[in-house]
């Protein structure tokens, strides 16, 4: 049975490698010529694609397979200001680089949209703002040339009113997006309005694979135990290989917020747990220290006696 680790978005291991540097529309403003203006993005967006690459490269050396890119690659493309920005055009040779370099290591990554991108807001704005925000992750995916296997994780959004016209919505919604987005999105429990029962059934109800969060369900549950969930969360995938975050709380009194570092022995447990299901899947880690935090687990997992072939992959 095998067990994946990746991390999300920057790598500390690297010097100078953000993949997120942006651009504010102020700085924009501030040069009057459009053409100055989508040259500066451009730019910025360039230089966050190479050192995704770069960040690719290394995690292939180290022998980690999953990641997350940040949703950051292409500053303000998705405002209403640069609607009109053909942004793939001068990017594609950067994107195409990309993909091709994931498809020929076989490399898993996903995107997790932000968290103003909600289907069941009741705002008419903020569900056409929504749409914009899944339309551009949709197609950093398809500018690689990725597969369906190249996830869009989302929550489910807010409960609002009434948590039941909230989930309706939701589903009204999710019924109206085109195919190619559809068949991309995962569904995340988050800590404050959906537990992951509650999005477990809506998963199921619409066939769309769940992400279970295993610290926001530490947080928000109705006393379910993990090992019930998880035979149920695994078979949303289907024939596709699962996929869970973990990450651990910074402390007592900021239990939502991540730490710097997972806490090995809730990981252990985890993996202990799941070793009785007997199927491969993925586990991201959700730490402020990125890929330091997965090296280091890594490393302290293997004191306690698993088997890690490489820093990213768990044998149990």
């Amino acid at each position: 049975m095998l067990v994946r680790l990746g991390y999300v978005a920057n790598a500390l291991r690297l010097e100078d490698s953000s993949p997120s540097r942006t651009v504010t529309l102020k700085s924009i403003h501030q040069l009057n010529d459009r053409q100055v203006q989508l040259n500066r993005l451009t730019r910025v967006a360039r230089e966050n694609l190479v050192n995704t690459l770069r960040i690719l490269k290394a995690n292939v050396y180290d022998g980690i397979p999953l990641y997350r890119f940040t949703s950051k690659l292409v500053p303000l493309c998705t405002h209403p200001e640069f609607a009109d920005w053909d942004y793939a055009a001068p990017l594609q040779e950067d994107f195409r680089a990309i993909g091709e370099f994931i498809n020929r290591h076989g490399l898993r990554v996903s995107l997790h949209p932000d968290h103003f991108t909600l289907l069941n807001s009741p705002s008419e704005e903020v569900w056409a703002a929504s749409l914009r925000d899944l339309n551009y992750h949709q197609n950093v995916l398809l500018l690689m040339g990725l597969d369906e296997t190249a996830k869009l994780i989302m929550h489910v959004g807010g409960k609002y009113d009434s948590r039941q016209a909230a989930v309706a919505r939701f589903t009204a919604r999710y019924a109206t997006l085109p195919p190619s987005i559809k068949n991309r999105l995962a569904l995340e429990n988050d800590d404050r309005c959906f537990t992951a029962t509650e999005v477990l059934q809506l998963a199921e109800a619409n066939r769309i694979p769940m992400v279970l969060d295993l610290h926001h369900h530490r947080l928000l549950n109705h006393g379910e135990k993990v090992g019930e969930l998880l035979p149920r969360v695994f078979q949303t995938w289907e024939a596709d290989r699962p996929k869970l975050h973990i990450s651990s709380s910074k402390s007592p009194g900021e239990p939502r917020n991540h730490a710097d570092f997972i806490v090995p022995s809730e990981a252990a447990g985890f993996l202990n747990l799941s070793r009785e299901l007997g199927r491969d899947y993925d586990l991201m880690i959700e730490a402020k220290q990125k890929d330091l935090a997965l090296l280091k687990l890594a490393e302290e997992l293997r004191h306690m006696g698993f088997n890690l072939p490489t820093p990213g992959m768990i044998l149990i």
